[in-house]
């Protein structure tokens, strides 16, 4: 079997990169403060935060 790869290219609008640079700024922004929360627990109560309850501290709870 023989393995292939394949490269691709993205040329994006002006609206596409600003659109494109504000969700990964977003997604560094919640990557940094979960990493920060999940730390900080650590470092000051021992205590090790799981993915799914570092998940859902991110979602605000309904009514």
């Amino acid at each position: 079997m023989k393995k292939r790869a394949y490269k691709e290219r993205f040329y994006p609008t002006p609206e596409q990169a600003e659109l494109l640079a504000q969700s990964f700024g977003s997604a560094r922004f919640v990557w940094n403060n979960t990493l920060a929360y999940r730390t900080e627990a650590y470092q000051t109560h021992g205590q090790s935060i799981s993915h799914s309850a570092a998940e859902k501290r991110l979602v605000a709870p309904p009514g």
